[in-house]
């Protein structure tokens, strides 16, 4: 497995426990409440819990990594602020994605509008926006690595619209209903572009995957057959070269 293989798969570990540690506890409502009351620092665990959630809401708009970055720390100011409006009525997840992606799309409509008035163009650029940890065997790793990464690029050509509904609702596991808060649209929304996402992506992993490349057998399991073989057939072998050093003969290649 090459070296980046290895660090993509230590870092999805590495999140996987952290993951973990962070969600235990009291609920995010519960949070909340005690930060309200003056518990400030304990916005922390709310900030690590959704970290990963909000990065991917924000980068299903957004492609910058460094904007990606300012516009998650703006929303957590944001969110800090107006933490008393939080009244849950829906999950805080949906409250905050619901302040990250319009952030997002704040940002993205003034890079629209630097773009256009730095080119003069009249019609706006179309908008832009696993568990590895049980991976014992290598090459199973690479092969999980390497699905995911299809999976990244067929996601990254959505549409801007689609590419945020299935990432929350896909990757993020969140409901129709979690999600149409998040947005700020209907159900039906959701599940529309939910079900119009899918086919894309679909359609785009499809072209990428080339028969001939399934099913294949690589050195590691290559060496462990031919080893296993060997083992069990080692008596015949010894017995086979002492009958060709009697009869004065040596193996061949034909």
């Amino acid at each position: 497995m090459s070296s980046a293989r290895k660090v993509k798969m230590f870092a999805f570990n590495r999140l996987d426990r952290e993951s973990r540690r962070w969600r235990s506890g009291p609920s995010d409502e519960t949070i909340a409440t005690r930060v309200i009351a003056g518990e400030t620092s304990i916005f922390e665990v709310l900030m690590r819990r959704h970290n990963q959630r909000v990065y991917r809401a924000i980068r299903a708009i957004l492609k910058e990594e460094a904007e990606i970055e300012d516009v998650m720390q703006q929303t957590y100011v944001d969110a800090f602020a107006n933490l008393y409006q939080f009244r849950g009525a829906a999950s805080f997840s949906a409250w905050i994605l619901r302040i990250a992606v319009n952030e997002a799309l704040s940002r993205l409509r003034q890079r629209t509008r630097f773009t256009l008035i730095g080119t003069g163009s009249s019609n706006p650029a179309h908008p832009v926006g696993p568990d590895l940890s049980s991976c014992e065997d290598p090459e199973e790793g690479t092969s999980r690595v390497e699905l995911i990464r299809l999976l990244e690029v067929a996601v990254d050509e959505l549409p801007s619209t689609y590419r945020l509904v299935f990432v929350l609702r896909e990757v993020e596991g969140l409901t129709t209903r979690e999600t149409a808060a998040a947005l700020g649209v209907t159900r039906d929304v959701v599940k529309t572009r939910l079900r119009r996402s899918k086919l894309l992506i679909q359609r785009r992993v499809r072209a990428r995957l080339r028969p001939r490349d399934a099913f294949v057998f690589l050195a590691p399991r290559c060496d462990r057959v031919v080893k296993g073989v060997l083992q069990r057939v080692a008596p015949k072998l010894q017995y086979s070269e002492q009958e060709r050093t009697r009869h004065g003969t040596a193996p061949t290649l034909n």
